[in-house]
């Protein structure tokens, strides 16, 4: 292609159109596969047991570009983890462009890079798609639309519904750090090792304990309103409460400066390649030795209990040996991280 930047014209339907998609999509998604021949929708072998698990999400983060990864990878790891804290084996991906004219070409090539290269890693098919184009100042340069599909893996049954006080939360390493490096990457606030995003797939977390799959109640990946949003979910109209023990929540150091340097409370703010499980208190140990012999799973703890006291709420029992509640967020605390 010889232009630099995105034209309007590369979303007309005509030859500008046609060469957007052969030669940045289908060099990268259409080589084999259901993407190949760019049919209007993808034929899938879906299996003849079991049962289907299908997400859809948007990402409109800003900056598109931020420590620690892209808009591409994330698109891919969000949709892989709210596949797989359902329970689910992601398996397919449909990827939707909305570019802004103007955009440069060396920015659309490294996300879709990265949309690549993660979900080679993930092992997920992206089978069909859709590319629009609108006028400057329209859209941030880049917003994307995914839906996925994943099989529903056996032996999960996930639900708050089926907590009980005694139960072990467990988190799968440091939380916090994708909203604190893209805020930090939007504001351009430069702290030394400052926080890099957490963006990456669950999946592998999940695959790994599904022997334990029995004794595991519920799973979520703390994004919007982090591990504050997913605890007050989980309690809410609930029988049970959550004491979340303070000494033992893992932030890195990047990300508890930029907090306290904007006055955030990191238990709000979103990661986009942890999970939050809740488990019964016998199986705790055993998913946390699993989980620490993964890469993506190094940083594993457990972070509190469920107690019959204090139904539906969440308290946080202070390094002091004080006690305070932790609310749900109000409003978007941190606008455009996803």
């Amino acid at each position: 292609m010889k232009d630099e930047t995105i034209q309007l014209g590369h979303g007309g339907g005509g030859v500008m159109s046609r060469d957007l998609i052969r030669g940045e999509i289908m060099t990268r998604f259409g080589q084999e596969g259901a993407l190949r021949g760019l049919p209007d929708a993808a034929t899938l072998p879906v299996p003849r047991a079991g049962a289907l698990v299908f997400t859809t999400d948007s990402f409109v983060v800003q900056p598109i570009e931020f420590p620690g990864g892209n808009i591409g990878d994330l698109a891919v790891h969000g949709t892989v983890n709210d596949l797989a804290v359902s329970g689910g084996r992601p398996r397919w991906m449909s990827l939707a462009l909305i570019l802004e004219e103007g955009l440069p070409l060396s920015v659309l090539r490294r996300v879709l890079d990265s949309v690549q290269a993660a979900a080679a890693a993930c092992d997920l098919s992206v089978v069909t798609g859709d590319t629009k184009v609108v006028g400057r100042g329209q859209c941030d340069g880049l917003y994307i639309n995914t839906a996925g599909i994943g099989e529903l893996m056996d032996g999960f049954n996930l639900g708050p519904e089926r907590i009980a006080a005694g139960d072990h939360l467990l988190v799968s390493g440091p939380l916090g750090d994708h909203g604190m490096a893209v805020l930090a990457a939007r504001e351009s606030i430069r702290i030394e090792n400052g926080p890099l995003s957490d963006s990456a797939p669950v999946h592998r977390l999940v695959l790994a304990i599904q022997d334990l799959a029995p004794s595991i109640r519920f799973m979520r990946d703390p994004t919007r309103g982090g591990l504050a949003a997913v605890t007050n979910e989980m309690v809410e109209g609930r029988p049970f409460g959550v004491l979340l023990k303070e000494t033992s929540l893992p932030f890195s150091p990047g990300t508890r400066a930029v907090a306290e340097l904007l006055g955030l409370d990191p238990l709000q703010v979103a990661s986009e390649g942890r999970m939050v499980l809740v488990c019964e208190a016998g199986a705790s140990e055993a998913i946390l030795n699993i989980w620490r012999g993964l890469p993506e799973g190094r940083g594993a703890v457990k972070i509190g209990e469920v107690t019959a006291a204090s139904s539906g709420r969440v308290v946080l029992e202070t390094v002091t040996g004080g006690r305070r509640l932790v609310d749900v967020p109000h409003g978007e605390l941190l606008p455009r991280i996803c």
